[in-house]
């Protein structure tokens, strides 16, 4: 297979960024991708095996988010980038500045570099989370013309805040800074799918917690939500398409309620049935509750909210077809199963 051009994909042992490489390089692709440390590499590799032949057409550098160092070295003689990195916690940092800092000011660093060193196009991991927060749940779907507020810290969290402020950041940067470089941003729901390891998205622990037996009932919690593999390739199509330039694109599915979730574990995945909780959770417990467990308290703002959005617009713009969440919710599961994460 001809090699079509050369890509960078920021934070190469991610979750979402893997299956965005393993795409590239399916696709006939050259990729060059940064982590943290060269201590990453060597399972960084491993990992992406299961999914793609590397051959030679894989290179990995280090460059770190919180520096200026290397950016320009990765993106030099790259065609698109696709910056994927963005720090995600299992829990709220102690200060916004945690997760801001480097969300902010690492995109505004790799869309410089990519500037200088010629870039044609970025495609840029947002989120929903920068949608469809601080402004309470509606039954209205979200579309790419809504913003979190990020003001409004009652309906938001510090990772909310930080992918709305980054994605704001990026395009405003463009329209001051950007010259011929072209920006389009991606903005996933909740992000199943196969975990190919034990080091994966802390959305899977959506999943993972319904099938280990550790959840007592169902909170009122929910998302929508998406396939990584369908996001890696919304990604790809958005790399490529014309008339992407200058676009943001939701993508994720319908809006699941954790007992959507668990009802679909137990229809599909029997190995696990007998774990999964049934009972709801009512919302005074769940309040409750969070005045001992951290994780909780940090999420009570969701409680109740609905949050639906619309992908119509990547369907009809870029062709994207996302699998069901049903066939995503399965294929966390199984795999989950498959690496030994959970025991049936």
């Amino acid at each position: 297979m001809a090699v079509r051009g050369q890509v960078l994909v920021t934070g190469g042992s991610g979750y979402i960024a893997g299956f965005c490489i393993a795409q590239l390089l399916r696709e006939g692709w050259r990729v060059r991708t940064t982590v943290r440390s060269f201590d990453r590499e060597a399972e960084l590799r491993r990992t992406l095996a299961k999914l793609a032949d590397a051959g030679d057409r894989l290179e990995v550098v280090v460059a770190d988010l919180n520096g200026d160092s290397g950016w320009r070295e990765a993106a030099g003689a790259c065609d698109y980038v696709l910056h994927v990195a963005s720090p995600l916690p299992s829990k709220n940092p102690k200060g916004d500045d945690e997760l801001v800092r480097p969300a902010r000011d690492g995109a505004l660093r790799v869309l410089a570099a990519a500037r200088d060193e010629g870039v044609r196009r970025v495609v840029m991991t947002a989120s929903t989370a920068a949608i469809a927060y601080g402004r309470g749940g509606r039954t209205t779907p979200f579309t790419e013309a809504d913003w979190s507020d990020e003001g409004n810290r009652a309906d938001s969290s510090a990772y909310e805040r930080s992918k709305t402020i980054a994605e704001r950041a990026a395009w405003d940067w463009l329209k001051r800074e950007g010259g011929a470089l072209e920006l389009v941003t991606i903005n996933p729901g909740a992000v199943l799918g196969p975990v190919l390891g034990q080091d994966f998205s802390a959305s899977i622990d959506i999943v993972k917690k319904l099938m280990d037996g550790s959840l007592p009932g169902l909170p009122r919690f929910g998302w929508p939500l998406v396939d990584v593999r369908d996001i890696a390739d919304l990604h790809y199509r958005a790399m490529l398409a014309p008339a992407a330039r200058g676009q943001r694109y939701i993508g994720a599915g319908a809006f699941y309620w954790m007992a959507d979730i668990a009802r679909v574990l137990r229809e599909r995945v029997p190995q696990v049935a007998k774990r999964v909780p049934k009972r709801s959770l009512p919302n005074w417990l769940v309040r409750l509750s969070a005045i001992v467990d951290p994780v909780v308290r940090d999420r009570l703002f969701e409680l109740d909210k609905l949050r639906p959005v619309s992908a119509d617009k990547a369907r009809a713009e870029l062709g994207w077809k996302p699998r069901s969440n049903d066939d995503a919710i399965v294929a966390t599961a199984e795999s989950l199963l498959a690496e030994g994460v959970i025991r049936a």
